[in-house]
């Protein structure tokens, strides 16, 4: 029983941490989606963002989660993009935008949603348990158009950069059935950089050499992350 700890305010919000520093965490919904093909800009695009909750357990796998159709493989899925967690507590921030959107969990396009997920208390390399499967956090989220296709507003994309909330992308450890209701546990914790800050110093104005160069640097991020921000970056640091 959960009993010896206490409450913390961070970023917004509430979060109950234990003494020994790890935080709840703890999936509230199994989302899959099957493809559809949308007319956006007068062509059509198909997709695989439009994720619905299943009440059954997901099977994670090395490449992506069965069952789950992926669309682009150059964007998603594969070894760094296997698994999509979005925090379950971000909703109510974006419920204040679109007040009028029914949004289901999944409309993000997460695998998993979860609620305690916090993207600055997840480091690049951290490992968790989820079910019986161990994963690795790669990177964050980068948003594309698709978005547009869940949210009516053009404008959703920077939105969604400046939220600071972009979920946390995984890389599966061990392939692992998960449910509703399974706890998210760090297993180990990366002396790194934390997933939101690698997320911002993508679309940051101003160059944060330190941070840069810990991002660059850390053996665990995603290879496409890397490069994403040696892109942006790479002639700062010459």
């Amino acid at each position: 029983m959960f009993d010896a700890g206490y409450w913390m305010l961070d970023a917004g919000f509430l979060i109950f941490r234990l003494k020994n520093g790890a935080e709840i965490m703890k999936v509230i919904s199994t989302n899959i989606g099957k493809a559809r093909d949308i007319e956006w800009n007068g062509k059509i695009v198909r997709t695989g963002i439009f994720k619905f909750p299943v009440g059954e357990p997901l099977i994670l796998g090395n490449e992506d989660v069965k069952n789950d159709e992926v669309i682009d493989r150059r964007y998603h899925g594969g070894t760094e993009k296997a698994c999509y967690l979005y925090s379950a507590d971000h909703y109510s921030y974006w419920k204040q935008f679109y007040p009028e959107l029914e949004m289901p969990y999944g409309i993000f396009g997460e695998n998993l949603t979860v609620e305690g997920l916090h993207e600055a208390q997840i480091n690049i390399g951290d490992i968790f348990e989820i079910g019986d499967a161990v994963v690795q956090a790669t990177q964050p989220r980068q948003p594309c158009f698709k978005l547009e296709f869940r949210f009516p507003d053009p404008g959703i994309v920077k939105r969604f950069v400046d939220s600071g909330f972009p979920g946390v992308y995984l890389r599966i450890l061990k392939n692992g059935t998960v449910k509703n209701g399974d706890p998210v546990r760090l297993a180990k914790r990366q002396d790194s950089i934390s997933v939101q800050k690698v997320f911002q110093l993508i679309y940051a104005a101003e160059f944060d050499r330190e941070a840069v160069e810990t991002a660059v640097n850390d053996p665990f991020i995603a290879p496409s992350c890397r490069k994403d921000l040696l892109k942006r970056w790479g002639s700062y640091l010459s």
